[in-house]
């Protein structure tokens, strides 16, 4: 199709995006991290924290939109902040027993709806508490240690490192699908470009910023590019399950804020426990 055709929106992406308003929000949502960890590292925990609290906001509307079910919304948010914000002074130990504690109180703020949809609601309740606030604790866990500020950077260069050749190289080089029933975009190509251009961003961060090996830094980028994958696989799977688009609607060119954390989300664990194994502080 010729570029001028007017089927095609100019300003759009072949991604279906408007591409300069998504490059725009990405810049100042990426300034903003980089400044966080870079002036006061503990800063970033309170953009975890907030990112989490509209996040949770965000799904929970989804999965009420697209299936009428009913997230126990306020033991969600109160649990999520509390993952997050526990991790600062106990670490693991106080993400898991916030996370506890979340289950429980999900459990019981359902008895008032009565039992029509009872397990379906806390199940989703459930999944929401650990796909959301518990993934996005390791990314405030990152910040703890005296090198923390330099270990949250490294996470987020490799994901956004990784996220940003796999689209470039799916839209250039794409022909062979990796998941047509998932995400009918998303190519083997495009997963080429963004496991080798992950591996070369985790080798220079993990060499530059903390001083580790250089294979040290080749497995944390390939295991990055794997969680960001998946975790872009897992909320397309989610979105199509509910037949949405986008899980709202806040970020120009984004969708929600939930459709930019889809791959930081898993990957936040993953670093975390990649950083732990290879680079101890």
């Amino acid at each position: 199709m010729p570029a001028d055709s007017p089927e095609t929106p100019p300003s759009s992406s072949r991604a279906g995006r408007d591409l300069p308003a998504a490059i725009g929000v990405g810049l100042v949502l990426g300034a903003a991290v980089v400044l966080s960890l870079l002036m006061v590292r503990y800063l970033f925990i309170g953009i975890v924290a907030a990112a989490v609290a509209v996040a949770t906001v965000e799904l929970a509307g989804a999965l009420r939109r697209g299936a009428g079910i009913r997230v126990s919304l306020f033991p969600v948010l109160a649990g999520g902040q509390a993952m997050v914000w526990l991790s600062w002074p106990f670490g693991l130990r106080g993400v898991l027993l916030a996370f506890v504690v979340t289950v429980l109180g999900c459990m019981v703020w359902r008895f008032r709806d009565g039992v029509d949809g009872y397990l379906r609601d806390v199940t989703a309740s459930v999944f929401t508490s650990a796909y959301i606030p518990l993934f996005a604790a390791f990314a405030a866990m990152l910040v703890l240690p005296e090198d923390g500020a330099f270990r949250a950077l490294c996470f987020m260069i490799g994901v956004v490192v990784s996220d940003t050749a796999g689209y470039a190289c799916g839209v250039l080089f794409g022909k062979h699908p990796m998941a047509p029933r998932i995400s009918p975009k998303k190519s083997w190509e495009g997963f080429a470009g963004s496991l080798v251009f992950g591996m070369l961003a985790g080798v220079l961060s993990v060499l530059l910023l903390l001083g580790g090996q250089w294979w040290h830094g080749l497995l944390f980028g390939a295991a990055l590019a794997c969680s960001a994958t998946v975790g872009d696989l897992m909320e397309s799977l989610i979105k199509r399950d509910l037949g949405i688009k986008d899980m709202g609607n806040m970020l120009p060119g984004h969708g929600g804020l939930m459709d930019r954390m889809d791959s930081l989300l898993p990957s936040a664990a993953v670093a975390w426990m990649m950083l732990f194994l290879l680079v101890p502080a």
